[in-house]
């Protein structure tokens, strides 16, 4: 199955994430590291990058980078490939450095973006490799090029991270500002869920839910073809598919949560939206109250069995309008 394509556009910001393979130790020396951020830094003169925040352990790697022009997955490939050439190199070894594709996330500007930047600088004390106290100084997140503007080079901008946490200023007064900022997130888990801390690394996109609708939209052929945000573009013309659909049923939201999980209809309409628009099995399970993840799977794996025999017929106790096997819609919607 071919990979999905990347969601690539100017001024795009992402997080990016990935590991050593098996997760090995690959940045486990200053060394390695030192490669790593060079190896960085010339990609991201080359591509024109805006870096706002990175963070290399000793496993993995974290950056929230900004692109100029639609190169993530130009400017990704010679990062990494160029520095797994180099560290097999410098250690005589062979094979593949990273676990595999990198993982990125859309990120929407302003205080999401800062909230990123926020929890990478604080990935070495989520970790335990560093104290709250010394991360100012730790030397493996662009934190450190925060407080030594002398140090920063052209491609780092450390403007949103100081931004969003509270208005800070690129001042001696601002970054320590930001420096307490951090630490109180750190002793806050509630600042941290409402900066929700859990969901930078999952999911294809980080952001409002009108950010991410802008998204769907503007790249709708993208995600039809498999790209990033499939199933929640699925999702959401599957939603309004299903009230077309209960209409020419004559049934409502409150049939679906009252008749059985079973029923012939719910099962024929959850099979007629699974054939128009790619949509999760437990999307369908919980719209249509067609119970376990299991149930749904099962159910409907059998339904289309049935549908490709020659021999099926419909079945009595299906109201007009559904989708029988071996047949389409009666009414179209």
């Amino acid at each position: 199955m071919p990979r999905p394509p990347r969601l690539e556009f100017p001024g795009a910001h992402y997080h990016i994430i990935n590991r050593g393979n098996y997760r090995a130790d690959v940045f486990a020396d200053d060394g390695t590291r030192t490669a790593f951020v060079a190896a960085l830094a010339e990609a991201a003169t080359k591509q024109g990058w805006r870096v706002h925040a990175w963070a290399v352990m000793r496993n993995h790697y974290h950056l929230a980078l900004e692109t100029s022009r639609a190169n993530l997955v130009e400017g990704m490939q010679w990062l990494q490939g160029t520095f797994a050439m180099r560290f097999n190199y410098r250690r005589d070894e062979r094979g593949h450095l990273f676990q595999g594709r990198y993982k990125s996330l859309l990120v929407e500007p302003g205080d999401h973006l800062g909230a990123l930047c926020h929890y990478i600088h604080l990935n070495p004390v989520r970790a335990g490799v560093c104290s709250i106290e010394h991360l100012a100084t730790w030397r493996w997140t662009s934190l450190h090029w925060m407080m030594s503007p002398m140090r920063r080079p052209e491609w780092y901008d450390p403007e949103p991270a100081l931004r969003e946490a509270g208005g800070c200023t690129d001042s001696p007064e601002g970054r320590r500002q930001y420096v307490a900022y951090l630490g109180w997130m750190q002793e806050s888990e509630a600042a941290r869920r409402d900066a929700r801390f859990d969901e930078m690394s999952k999911g294809w996109c980080f952001g409002s839910p009108p950010f991410r609708g802008e998204l769907l939209e503007q790249h709708r052929e993208l995600a039809q073809r498999g790209g990033p945000g499939t199933l929640e573009l699925g999702a959401a013309r599957a939603g309004t598919l299903l009230q077309g659909l209960l209409d020419q049923l004559g049934k409502t939201a409150d049939d679906l949560r009252t008749d059985s999980k079973s029923a012939p209809w719910k099962i024929a309409l959850a099979a007629s939206l699974r054939q128009r628009v790619i949509v999760s099995n437990r999307w369908l399970g919980e719209h249509l109250h067609l119970g376990s993840l299991h149930h749904v799977s099962r159910t409907l794996n059998a339904w289309e069995r049935r549908s490709r025999s020659p021999t099926a017929t419909p079945s009595d106790d299906e109201p007009p309008g559904t989708v029988t096997p071996g047949s389409t819609t009666k009414n179209k919607a």
